[in-house]
């Protein structure tokens, strides 16, 4: 089962991932009062299950509430790859230092989870894996003992980051792994996760797929 991404996020913030601050709205009015709420230049995203959203005019940017009236106005009621807008997400744009991607998908082949990252995020992973597969970067877990801190701080080491951010990127990581535990999931990526200017990470885009077996423990 898939999860909107407002709802991704709610979950993920309950579990100490950063998430740009934001709230979903139904209605242009509701977009307009969140903006004022959050302030800032804000993001307008489409809520839909499919991908794609972004190329389909699924997501627009505002720097004012009035702005972000009209863009949602837009958005809401548009269909994107045959399924029609009902909510759209208003966030704070968040400033990036740099954009990675990190995803924790549920490897049955080798009956494990595996982790995927990479430096190269907010674009389409598909493509860098295809153009340069050497960017993405594949750590299998342990099936028995999961993500172990020293799985964590190799695959930041491996992505550049050393010290307090290597640190402070495996914590990330951690909890992203920790989302897929509880939840039974078998994806969790976050594309981007945006590097901020003050050395945090921010899951400024999160997928979450649920295993349908596992739907009876989370009603």
């Amino acid at each position: 089962m898939k999860l909107f991404e407002y709802e991704a996020k709610s979950i993920a913030q309950n579990l100490g991932i950063n998430t740009p601050r934001g709230a979903v709205a139904s209605t242009s009015d509701e977009a307009r009062d969140i903006h004022k709420r959050i302030g800032g230049e804000a993001v307008i995203k489409a809520q839909v299950m499919v991908a794609g959203r972004g190329k389909a005019g699924g997501i627009k940017f505002a720097s004012k509430p009035d702005e972000t009236w009209a863009r949602a106005n837009e958005i809401l009621g548009m269909t994107i790859k045959g399924e029609k807008v009902k909510k759209v997400l208003i966030e704070q744009k968040a400033t990036a230092k740099k954009e990675l991607f990190a995803s924790i998908v549920l490897d049955r082949a080798n009956r494990c989870q595996t982790v995927l990252a990479s430096d190269q995020g907010g674009i389409d992973i598909e493509d860098v894996a295809r153009q340069t597969p050497e960017k993405v970067l594949r750590h299998r877990l342990d099936p028995v003992f999961g993500m172990r801190s020293y799985d964590a701080r190799l695959i930041a080491l491996k992505l550049g980051y050393h010290g307090m951010q290597q640190s402070t990127f495996s914590d990330f990581l951690s909890n992203l792994y920790r989302l897929s535990l509880i939840y039974d999931a078998e994806l969790v990526e976050s594309n981007p996760v945006i590097e901020t200017q003050d050395g945090r990470f921010v899951a400024a885009d999160l997928r979450v797929i649920v295993d349908d077996n596992s739907l009876f423990r989370h009603p």
